[in-house]
């Protein structure tokens, strides 16, 4: 029998910004039930991991944080473990014998029930919901958020694409949609109570099909610029097969949407795409980007690229480092590809290209990816652009922190400026990876 131990939780949030957005409704549903937020692991009685199983290396980094809340258990006897997120509805109850640390397990539909676990594991139970729910978008639900400049809304959840290497339809379940009312609403609340930034979320966010009206993104994203116009909006993440000429004319159009579009591409290749499942060609992409460059002034485009995916030839991986050159990405995730057990990939393709190979690859992406932004970034040396201040410098608290429209982080010199104002910065330096900057004193904006 377990001591009734604190209500006191924390939350490390593993992967992507969905995640993120999750871990503020985890929060909110444990507030509503007396739960408090702790500072750290150490003041808590309950300790969450919120997982991400896109990645292989991001199930290694949760096993190994598991090691650790183990020992942490063996010196606190009423410490609660859970597991929520991607990697349980994944794996299962398998994950229970992975790790003796864990006392609940919760799937990405059923956080609402976060508080019956931890009851329940309380008593020495080991329970799991990881049901999928085809109606739950935590409507209703107000999110928790850190911080009061940039802010994540997410308006559908899941997946319908079956991409060959990924998981997370496997995880995530179906595509549905919050209602385009909803979504104004919280986009308004956040900017009432002083929010700068509104970044738009999904797995595929540009699929968006309002349930109420069956309104598309391109409509969703034109109705938040206009119901916030003294706010930046962003979104993410895009599939290429949805980009359309409306979306890319409201992006246009609109002064306040950011003109950064991240559009992964995995491969340069239209055999590889064609074996990835991902619905459209190489010259699909080019024609979007072709759009989105023909219409769009200035616009910066990110990607992600896998690889060494299966059956990979070296022809495969230079049509890869041609693209790359040809499209001048100003920043791309780059991975070699991690077989994700129970994807189309496992069961029907063969892992056949060696690692060595594949890392070979890799660091020829990434070389030749840095290579170009450290040039984009150096042709931006002499500009001034406007960035929202988001926070300190990491290295210096002389010095603050923010992102261009085009997402392009820069810093520059504090001043007598604070985190939220949009700042006019004359680029002075670069890296391939940042831009350093000092302020021109002829306009601030504050909220």
């Amino acid at each position: 029998m377990r001591t009734e131990g604190s209500k006191a939780f924390y939350i490390h949030t593993f992967g992507c910004q969905m995640n993120q957005a999750d871990s503020g409704i985890i929060t909110a549903l444990l507030k509503q039930e007396g739960y408090l937020p702790a500072e750290s692991e150490d003041d808590a009685g309950i300790i969450l991991l919120n997982t991400c199983a896109v990645r292989e290396n991001a199930v290694d980094r949760i096993e190994h944080y598991l090691q650790h809340l183990q020992g942490l258990k063996k010196r606190n006897k009423g410490l609660i473990v859970g597991v929520a997120g991607c990697v349980p509805q994944f794996q299962r109850e398998e994950m229970f014998s992975a790790s003796p640390a864990i006392d609940f397990l919760a799937g990405p539909d059923t956080y609402r029930t976060l508080p019956l676990l931890i009851e329940q594991a309380r008593i020495g139970l080991k329970p799991a919901t990881l049901d999928f729910n085809a109606a739950e978008t935590y409507e209703g639900i107000d999110p928790f958020r850190q911080g009061s400049i940039s802010a994540f809304v997410p308006v559908m959840r899941g997946c319908n694409n079956m991409c060959a290497f990924c998981v997370v339809p496997f995880t995530r379940g179906r595509e549905r949609s919050h209602p385009f009312s909803s979504v104004i609403r919280e986009v308004q609340q956040l900017v009432a109570s002083g929010y700068r930034e509104v970044t738009l979320l999904g797995q595929n966010v540009n699929s968006y099909n309002d349930p109420e009206e069956h309104r598309n993104f391109a409509a969703l994203l034109d109705a938040v610029s206009l119901a916030a116009p003294m706010a930046r909006i962003r979104f993410t993440t895009s599939h290429p097969k949805d980009i359309s000429e409306a979306l890319v004319r409201t992006i246009a159009e609109r002064p306040n949407i950011c003109n950064h579009i991240h559009l992964p591409v995995q491969s340069g290749s239209s055999e590889m795409l064609g074996r990835m499942n991902r619905g459209h060609t190489i010259e699909d992409y080019r024609q979007k980007i072709a759009l989105i460059r023909s219409v769009i002034p200035g616009v910066a485009l990110t990607t992600d690229i896998i690889a060494g995916f299966c059956g990979e030839q070296e022809q495969d991986h230079q049509a890869t480092l041609e693209l790359l050159s040809e499209v001048q990405f100003d920043s791309a995730f780059m991975f070699f590809y991690s077989e994700r057990p129970g994807t189309l990939a496992a069961r029907t393709l063969a892992d056949d290209v060696p690692e060595s190979v594949k890392k070979r690859r890799l660091q020829e992406i990434i070389d030749l990816q840095n290579s170009i932004s450290n040039k984009l970034y150096q042709e931006a040396v002499g500009s001034v652009e406007e960035v929202l201040a988001e926070s300190e410098s990491r290295r210096s608290s002389q010095q603050l922190m923010g992102r261009t429209a085009t997402n392009r982080i820069v810093v520059f010199e504090r001043e007598n400026y604070q985190e939220g104002d949009l700042v006019n910065v004359l680029i002075t330096s670069a890296t391939s990876a940042t831009l350093i900057g000092k302020c021109e004193h002829s306009d601030v904006h504050r909220s």
